[in-house]
């Protein structure tokens, strides 16, 4: 007889209970960043994605005049590997270079305290990418130190909270939104998570950055962050 211990796999997204009972949902969104540089006219760009109905968002990028990034969406991965590569794979991008170091994926996550978990999981990072009035954009990969993960969940919770409060209070005054996803095994340099941070003005999105920079989380628990990308808004598929 087998004897060995089991676990219980369990991967749905959780949320805050509802009149006691958990919310609990199978679906996450898949978002990837993918840029690319010798392009002046985004145009072609712009009538590609709208004529396949991608959604998806086109940003200038602001340290390459001739460089752009397009955000790509979907519940479903494949599409990546189907509908969205065939798109990148259009002439358009022929003589394109294709900036590797770059690209991003991420998934959408619950933490277990999300009081609608379905708009947190699939509506609310659509709507901030594709607002009209989010002009600015900055993407990035991070990954925490290893000890991160040996710290009881009551101080993994409290860390967490801080940066989340701080988050939230740049949300409310429509400063600046955050898009945060989980890239485990995802990405190729070993990142853990992708988080997109988009607004009106740029000035407010570089000082969200520098004032998480004084969390305990940052400053003692991050490992690396970036590369970088900033880019403007040239165009976004409608909501």
């Amino acid at each position: 007889m087998n004897h060995e211990p089991s676990e219980e796999i369990d991967i749905k997204e959780k949320g805050a209970p509802i009149d006691g009972v958990p919310q609990a949902l199978s679906k996450r969104l898949f978002i990837q960043l993918q840029v690319f540089t010798g392009l002046k006219d985004l145009d072609p760009i712009r009538v590609l994605l709208e004529r396949n109905r991608i959604p998806s968002a086109v940003y200038k990028d602001v340290s390459d005049p001739k460089g752009f990034a397009i955000v790509l969406m979907s519940e479903d991965p494949t599409h990546f590997t189907g509908a969205y590569r065939d798109v990148l794979n259009h002439p358009v991008f022929d003589g394109l270079k294709h900036k590797e170091d770059l690209t991003m994926l991420g998934r959408t996550y619950s933490s277990g305290r999300e009081q609608n978990l379905e708009d947190w999981l699939l509506n609310k990072p659509r709507k901030n990418i594709l607002n009209p009035d989010n002009h600015w954009a900055i993407w990035y990969p991070l990954r925490r130190k290893p000890e991160f993960e040996t710290l009881p969940p009551a101080d993994q919770g409290k860390i967490l909270m801080e940066h989340g409060i701080i988050g939230m209070a740049y949300g409310r005054t429509d400063l600046a939104h955050d898009i945060r996803l989980a890239c485990h095994g995802l990405d190729r340099n070993d990142q853990e998570f992708v988080i997109g941070i988009v607004g009106k003005e740029l000035f407010p999105l570089s000082h969200l950055i520098q004032r998480m920079r004084r969390t305990v989380q940052t400053s003692r628990y991050i490992e690396s962050l970036g590369p970088f990308f900033i880019g403007r808004v040239f165009w976004q598929s409608a909501l």
